[in-house]
């Protein structure tokens, strides 16, 4: 997902193309076979190495130590300086591969969606297959309106503070400050209160303590880093399943579940029904979708989001004069009420634009249909593609290419604000497009809201050297697993 200017929610029909694309074909140049290997090594082996679905605690220390991402970075800087700004594909013998070089391309790429350019990935299917078969993200294009509108009705896609906000915010600070009080943070102990709030939000406030559920996501998200290449267990994807469908079952109030069951149609009967049913009152196209293979995306992207928020709270604690301006913000809101937190929810845009947490933006070409005259039929574009062909978008390229941002290794929240991230397809956090994530303003609440029950009582001094000095450039890769922070009461 990108900057609110770049958001289109409302999903257009399975085959209907958006006609702010380039009507020309935009193939560029053919790698050397050198080019693309190096490549093939950084960023594409280093990403994998990390963890595309699961991160590698191992990998992302190492990663971090050799700054993998910035190395990514003048990869791709000195393949545009060869090659041009176009579309460039690598010569490997196993894949079809595309790069995609220019922010123009990104938006002819991510506007694309569904058709020609696909989120639902033979790659992405690979890993998500194991926890969401039934995903929006790994839905061909005629089953993906029905999913999108399912997605959007229960996260509240359109609104900066989740119609349900005053029951979140209940888990969020009452998780929030349980991470304080034994005056030290570091990311194991964040990461058990924040899977905690997690559970309470997404599955309801009696899955608080089930850290079985959310650890056999976590076994089958690490078989996905391995794509096709790591034998399914059907046996743990039904069980998962089950346990999912059982907390939608129970609809407890004010939990995603309970809108979900809404959403769908389903609900128990009572109060929960009701109230599921009642937060998303008019979205009647959803019925039939099955909210079980729905919600695992939601947990799997509050992963992401738990590491940004972390990786914030590190930002905030080396960078006084941003940690001050979010301490005017936190003291000029009343926080015993969902509140909507501009330079708080900039600051995470911010931490994911300088560490994104979707590395890879990836694509699948669907090639135009060809008429009687062998051109494709009316209003469809050849983009000089081949059909099924990955095209791939490295975030951090264009989200630290210092040499066309003049932000790009600063922390810069006021980006976010003054329009300049806005007016910029270099920048897609979130995606962006048709297939923008629909959980963002869900996701920026919910973290923004953590900040500032943490920062509102509390002091955090990073205790870990990783190298976070305003008056030098920020490392491109960061190794969150490492942060610790002392905190004192204020």
């Amino acid at each position: 997902m990108g900057t609110e200017g770049q958001t289109q929610t409302d999903e257009e029909g399975p085959m209907t193309e958006v006609q702010t694309r380039p009507t020309t074909r935009r193939m560029g140049r053919t790698a050397t076979v050198l080019d693309s290997a190096r490549v093939l090594l950084n960023p594409l082996a280093a990403t994998v190495a990390i963890g595309v679905i699961q991160r590698r605690p191992w990998a992302v220390r190492l990663a971090a130590r050799i700054d993998a991402d910035r190395r990514g970075v003048r990869q791709l800087q000195r393949l545009r300086a060869r090659y041009g700004d176009g579309l460039l594909r690598l010569r490997v013998p196993f894949r079809r591969i595309t790069l995609v070089l220019s922010p123009d391309d990104v938006r002819m790429v991510l506007e694309g969606a569904p058709v020609p350019f696909t989120p639902a990935n033979q790659e992405k299917e690979a890993a998500l297959d194991r926890f969401e078969p039934g995903g929006v993200l790994i839905s061909p294009p005629s089953e993906r309106p029905p999913k999108r509108a399912f997605n959007e009705a229960v996260l509240d896609t359109g609104r900066p503070v989740h119609r349900h906000a005053d029951a979140l915010l209940a888990a969020i600070d009452q998780e929030g400050r349980s991470m304080a009080v034994t005056g030290h943070l570091d990311w194991d102990r964040f990461a058990s209160a924040w899977w905690r709030m997690v559970r309470r939000i997404v599955l309801g406030n009696a899955a608080r303590e089930d850290f079985e559920t959310t650890d056999l996501l976590a076994r089958l998200r690490r078989d996905g880093n391995w794509g096709p290449f790591h034998p399914a267990r059907p046996a743990a994807s039904a069980e998962f399943q089950r346990r999912i469908r059982d907390y939608v079952d129970r609809a407890e109030p004010g939990s995603l579940a309970a809108l979900a069951a809404g959403a769908s149609g389903g609900g128990t009967a009572g109060t929960a029904g009701t109230a599921g049913t009642a937060g998303v009152a008019g979205v009647a196209g959803v019925a039939g979708v099955a909210p079980e293979q729905q919600l695992p995306q939601w947990l799997f992207a509050f992963d992401a989001a738990g590491i940004a928020t972390y990786r914030v709270l590190a930002l905030l604690a080396t960078h006084p004069d941003q940690a001050r301006r979010a301490e005017e913000e936190i003291g000029s809101h009343d926080l015993s009420a969902p509140q909507d937190l501009p330079y708080l929810r900039a600051c995470v845009h911010e931490a994911v634009r300088l560490w994104p947490t979707t590395p890879a933006i990836l694509r699948d070409y669907v090639a135009p249909p060809i008429g009687a005259d062998d051109r494709p039929v009316a209003g469809r574009v050849d983009h000089g593609l081949s059909n099924g062909e990955l095209v791939l978008v490295y975030a951090p390229f264009f989200h630290r290419d210092d040499q066309r941002l003049s932000y790009a290794d600063r922390f810069s929240p006021e980006i976010w604000l003054d329009g300049r991230a806005r007016e910029s397809w270099s920048l897609v956090p979130f995606s962006a497009g048709p297939a923008e994530c629909p959980g963002r303003n869900l996701v920026l609440y919910a973290t923004s809201s953590l900040l500032a029950t943490l920062l509102s009582e509390h002091r955090f001094e990073l205790t870990s050297c990783l190298g976070l000095d305003p008056r030098r450039r920020l490392p491109g890769t960061i190794s969150h697993v490492d942060m610790r922070f002392a905190i004192t009461p204020r």
